[in-house]
């Protein structure tokens, strides 16, 4: 196997995250936040974060995302934009375009839509 630097969110606890959206959550709207962030409900709109975004396995989510690190577990429809890593998992589904640093696509994901790599400030 091989190792993919900032994965650490995989080992996070249910308590590292600030707000997690339950499965029996539907939620329709725009969602900012600053902390680390679960979905494993429904959501449609906008997600802005400038912290971690989890999707969890079975979340649905039909919105165009910014965030640090985005990773997708579950179904995702939209645009994603990652600052520094979008992974998604064997489990994961996203049909949108993704823009990020750092991407990791298991086997057995479905990803449909184009691939921008661009490199941080802080990298060129």
């Amino acid at each position: 196997m091989f190792d993919v630097k900032d994965t650490d969110f995989f080992d996070m606890e249910d308590e590292a995250f600030d707000t997690i959206v339950e499965k029996d959550i539907s939620f329709t709207g725009s969602i900012k936040m600053k902390k680390a962030f679960m979905i494993r409900g429904k959501v449609n709109g906008k997600i802005d974060s400038t912290s971690d975004l989890v999707i969890d396995s079975d979340a649905v989510v039909n919105a165009d995302i910014t965030a640090e690190r985005v990773l997708i577990r579950g179904k995702v429809k939209g645009n994603v934009i990652g600052n520094k890593l979008i992974f998604i998992t064997a489990s994961g589904a996203l049909d949108g375009d993704i823009t990020t640093g750092k991407v990791v696509l298991e086997p057995g994901c479905i990803f449909t839509g184009k691939c921008s790599m661009v490199r941080s400030e802080n990298e060129k």
